[in-house]
């Protein structure tokens, strides 16, 4: 993916707002909704036409608008930032399974996406309603079915695992869920409590309601058997897939690729700086809307601290760090540069080392928070 573009699209308006999310987020009101959809597509044609190999419209909950609405918004972002040529561009949906009304699918896949995912979390009633959703096990079934009818290529689907009140067997069964469902891809996710959320007030108030490290490490490792016993390839951390069914998108990501963001709270990375635009919503339309360059963060890393931050991504990833590859692009030699980090982690059984490869064993990925993050840290 070194070399292409990904484009993401964030859309920030929810039906509900989850205890546990803090992303740019806000409630559904529809005349803001429709004033944002105006300042977004004015920003989409502020940018030069150039390809993209994938297009992801991320939220947020992006079915709150609709499926007509963002047929439209994908066939403007198809007609700027067409497919390289010779390759296939994914393009990617994000949305929660009790918004899918009838035809709607159908109105994504003509507009050309062919890869939804489905706002999940669990499939157990007690923990959907612990996480705050708003969607029934039968909502994500009939979601699933109006995927395939549609003929979407790829359907994925995200659950949580350590949600207050779970245990192993809950989790066992909702894994065996979305197995039975035959979706392509699922995403696990450990529940992290952001400041800020109603989950963090919760937990001041109540730390034995929440799962210690050890309790989500289980169960992260019935997911990691679960899955990979049903013939999903364990490719990233967080993400398992069947064959020929990765994220694209986000596999530009783990190899430091180039990506445009458009919208508020949304992330760019081009020749090597990263730009953050403002999470406040009314900047974000009041700079668009008269012209003005929208407010935000940028920042430029220095090749080692780049470096660094690549060999991270990378970890995260079955493939591991390329060592030849990354020499060539880095012109750092990561054996010889980060000898300690790779000596301490080796030697603990964290990490793998071949002639041309290092990557995280499966023990590693229990910790690989701590494994990447020696990498980012180190001097």
């Amino acid at each position: 993916m070194t070399g292409t573009t990904g484009i993401y699209v964030h859309l920030p308006f929810c039906p509900y707002i989850c205890p546990y999310c803090d992303f740019a987020k806000w409630p559904l009101r529809r005349s803001s909704a429709q004033r944002y959809l105006r300042a977004l597509l004015a920003e989409i044609e502020s940018v030069p036409p150039q390809p993209a190999a994938t297009i992801f419209l991320g939220g947020g909950t992006p079915n709150t608008y609709d499926a007509q609405e963002l047929a439209a918004l994908v066939e403007r972002l198809r007609a700027r930032f067409r497919a390289p040529h010779g390759m296939r561009q994914e393009i990617s949906i994000e949305i929660n399974p009790e918004l899918v009304a009838a035809g709607d699918m159908l109105v994504y896949r003509e507009a050309g996406v062919d890869r939804v995912s489905i706002g999940v979390q669990s499939f157990d009633p007690d923990e959907i309603r612990t996480l705050g959703r708003g969607h029934t096990p039968e909502d994500v079934e009939r979601a699933v079915a109006a995927a395939r009818a549609a003929g979407m290529r790829s359907v994925s689907i995200d659950l949580i695992f350590g949600a207050p009140g779970t245990d192993a067997e809950r989790w066992r069964r909702s894994l065996r869920r979305a197995i039975d469902l035959g979706v392509d891809h699922v995403s696990t996710y450990g529940l992290t409590v952001e400041e800020g959320t109603r989950f963090a007030a919760w937990q001041a108030r109540e730390p034995r309601a929440f799962l210690d490290e050890d309790r989500e490490a289980d169960l992260y490792d019935i997911a990691i058997s679960t899955l990979e016993a049903a013939g999903f390839e364990h490719y990233e951390i967080s993400n398992f897939a069947r064959p020929g069914h990765r994220s694209a998108h986000n596999a530009n990501y783990w190899v430091n690729g180039e990506y445009l963001g458009f919208g508020v709270g949304a992330a760019s990375y081009r020749g090597g700086e990263r730009r953050v635009h403002t999470r406040s919503l009314e900047e974000y339309l009041e700079a668009v809307e008269s012209g003005r360059p929208i407010p935000g963060e940028s920042e430029r890393l220095e090749p080692l601290a780049a470096a660094g931050e690549a060999i991270m991504l990378a970890l995260r990833t079955s493939q591991g760090v390329d060592l030849h590859a990354f020499k060539e692009r880095y012109g750092v030699d990561v054996l010889t540069r980060y000898a300690p980090v790779v000596a301490t982690y080796a030697k603990a059984g964290m990490l793998e080392v071949t002639h041309d490869a290092l990557r995280l064993s499966r023990r590693g990925r229990f910790i690989a928070n701590d494994v990447c993050g020696a990498f980012v840290t180190f001097e």
